[in-house]
């Protein structure tokens, strides 16, 4: 009876509606989901203890994890997807995204965590608060699958170009996951992409804003031009104390004008190469035209144009 009701009840929650978009641009589909935060706690623990093969995602998240816990806010169905005709795909997830949360301790303290852990019975803080690094910093870059070569390259994104007036073909932003550090600050993952007419572009952003003691913004920009074989993804990670910062308070909620401002601290640059079918349809062509049986056909076709 028991089991019976808890099948039930993951039947509810698999049923929450999804936002849901996909569009087809050139080569690339371009889709999102987009629901419900992510439950806390498990509904179903006897279907899953019963299969640990097919649990809920609250479960899948905790077992994946191991986490003292999870940020407050995570959207396990907020999932942004460009794919190649060839299969080469770029996703961005929550799960993937807290994958690189370090679970040891760190040396970082909000402003008055001394006078906090004093009132504690210190004993009582072992217990109940297992070191891992509460500001959930990721350093997750996206999900990438597919036939795809990876090299260090020196090119860089034209940001000049993507300042240029053209025409948004499509445009989204997504929440990954969100935490206000017990009111000591924030840190937030998004994800968003435009489509233009001659590329696609996309920002995933990891913000920190601790009160009092520092501001950290990591950022993975992705950047394609339709009809090229490769994606430009650079990395940045910026980083600098409270007091180091010499701009107006209310700057610092805001990660796109305080970015500018913050010491660069790491950067990686990277090229994915990959396969497109124009190379293979050029080289059917080429076949097509060496064969005298379709000479004919190739010129009345030029003729016409």
């Amino acid at each position: 009876m028991t089991s019976g009701k808890s099948e039930n009840i993951f039947d509810n929650i698999q049923r929450l509606p999804v936002n849901f978009e996909e569009h087809k641009f050139n080569d690339w589909i371009v889709k999102y989901t987009k629901s419900h935060i992510l439950h806390s706690q498990c509904n179903t623990s006897h279907h899953c203890k019963e299969n640990p093969h097919d649990v809920c995602q609250y479960c899948l998240y905790n077992n994946t994890l191991e986490l003292p816990h999870l940020p407050e806010m995570v959207f396990p169905n907020n999932v942004l997807t460009v794919k190649h005709d060839s299969g080469v795909q770029f996703e961005f997830n929550a799960l993937d995204a807290l994958k690189p949360v370090k679970n040891s301790s760190m040396a970082l303290k909000v402003a008055y965590a001394d006078v906090w852990k004093e009132s504690r019975d210190p004993n009582f803080l072992e217990e109940k608060f297992k070191p891992f690094d509460w500001t959930f910093s990721t350093d997750y870059k996206g999900t990438v699958s597919g036939d795809v070569v990876v090299t260090q390259t020196e090119e860089r994104i034209d940001i000049e170009k993507l300042k240029q007036k053209e025409k948004i073909l499509f445009y989204h932003e997504l929440m990954l996951f969100e935490d206000e550090l017990h009111d000591n600050g924030i840190a937030s993952c998004t994800v968003k992409i435009r489509v233009m007419p001659s590329s696609f572009f996309i920002l995933l952003r990891y913000f920190l804003r601790v009160d009092n003691v520092m501001v950290r913004v990591n950022d993975t920009r992705v950047y394609h031009e339709f009809n090229t074989n490769h994606i430009l993804r650079e990395y940045t990670s910026r980083e600098s104390g409270f007091r180091d910062i010499k701009l107006p308070l209310p700057m610092f909620g805001d990660p796109n004008l305080l970015s500018p401002h913050l010491p660069l601290r790491n950067a990686i640059n990277e090229k994915f190469t990959f396969k497109i079918k124009s190379e293979q349809t050029k080289q059917e062509i080429d076949n097509k035209v060496d064969d005298p049986h379709t000479e004919g056909a190739t010129s009345n076709k030029m003729e016409e144009m």
